[in-house]
């Protein structure tokens, strides 16, 4: 019997794997996912800080906002 899940599957785009053979997913598949895991993910698009606990608002470094 083939099991049905509604998680999505990985693109090559998602992931890659680090220097250590860790898997690391993309900032891109981060944002598709939809939500912020607070694991502290190295791309994390939501700015969770793990020492602190707590997401933080990202800064637009060299951003003057919209022209």
């Amino acid at each position: 019997m083939t099991e049905f899940s509604n998680k999505p599957q990985l693109e090559p785009e998602d992931f890659y794997y680090n220097e250590d053979g860790y898997l690391v997913f993309t900032e891109k598949y981060l944002l598709k996912r939809g939500y912020c895991c607070q694991n502290g993910c190295k791309h994390c698009p939501y700015g969770f800080d793990k020492r602190s606990g707590r997401i933080v608002k990202k800064s637009n470094a060299g951003s003057d906002g919209p022209n």
